[in-house]
């Protein structure tokens, strides 16, 4: 197995995987609080790091039919979220391209 090549994001408030402690998110690239994953509280992020995305899946949801990737640590492969691929309501055409970590998967460092 080769390197991993890691990223080291910017300033005091970083999300982590809560397995490895690698750099997830930051603080600023939060576009929601107020979202429910698999595990629980999940937040909408408009850019993730050190991530690799799972094949597109078609799932339902609250707010309708979505096609998603899995994503995962790219350090521990332990899943973090999904990613937004394409959304089928005109409604939801927002969270295209976005990211959902589940707080359950993250820990915070810096706070």
């Amino acid at each position: 197995m080769g390197l991993i090549f890691v990223e080291t994001l910017p300033g005091p408030k970083v999300f982590k995987c809560k397995l490895c402690k690698v750099d997830s998110a930051s603080l600023d690239a939060i576009i929601s609080k107020d979202f429910h994953g698999r595990y629980g509280r999940a937040y909408l992020f408009k850019t993730v790091v050190n991530i690799s995305l799972g094949p597109n899946e078609d799932r339902e949801f609250l707010t309708g039919r979505h096609t998603v990737n899995d994503i995962y640590c790219s350090s521990c492969q332990q899943i973090l979220g999904w990613r937004y691929e394409k959304a089928y309501d005109e409604g939801q055409k927002y969270k295209e391209g976005m990211f959902i970590l589940e707080k359950a998967m993250l820990m915070k460092a810096g706070w």
